[in-house]
């Protein structure tokens, strides 16, 4: 049991991290084969990639993520910037596209890092902080070890 507690923050920060680093992939390189979607998600894909701008955002804000979460650096900073990302992830799967498994997925595993890396999180959580503390206020220690 031990060994699991020890090893899940590690586990699941790859498998997030597989998972948007491939799929930004796809982004870019359409590897891998798309199925048809549904009249509404197919409308809203398209007006994001009528912006000229969105998909790649978004598309390259998964990859630097994902190589982050990959990499063991910045952890926190990645679970933050994939936060709206998978926001938007469960909306178009709940309102526009059938339900996809690794939708399900991805929320969980950016639940549990959250809930692992909470404390990188509190100082963002505070109501109220001392702006002149600077970064001595938080001395933060990583929940997990080096992998």
């Amino acid at each position: 049991m031990n060994n699991v507690k020890r090893f899940a923050p590690t586990a699941a920060r790859i498998l997030q991290g597989l998972v948007f680093f491939v799929f930004g992939l796809n982004g870019f390189l359409q590897f891998l084969p798309q199925p048809p979607a549904p009249e509404a998600a197919a409308s809203f894909a398209g007006a994001l990639a009528a912006t000229g701008y969105m998909f790649p955002l978004i598309k390259g804000t998964e990859v630097v993520a994902g190589a982050l979460l990959l990499s063991n650096r910045y952890v926190p900073l990645a679970l933050a910037l994939l936060a709206p990302v998978i926001v938007n992830i469960v909306a178009f799967h709940t309102f526009l596209a059938p339900a996809n498994p690794v939708t399900g997925l991805v929320l969980a595993l950016e639940l549990y890092l959250a809930f692992a890396y909470r404390a990188a999180f509190r100082p963002m959580l505070a109501a109220r902080v001392d702006a002149s503390a600077g970064a001595e206020q938080s001395k933060l220690r990583p929940v997990e070890s080096a992998a």
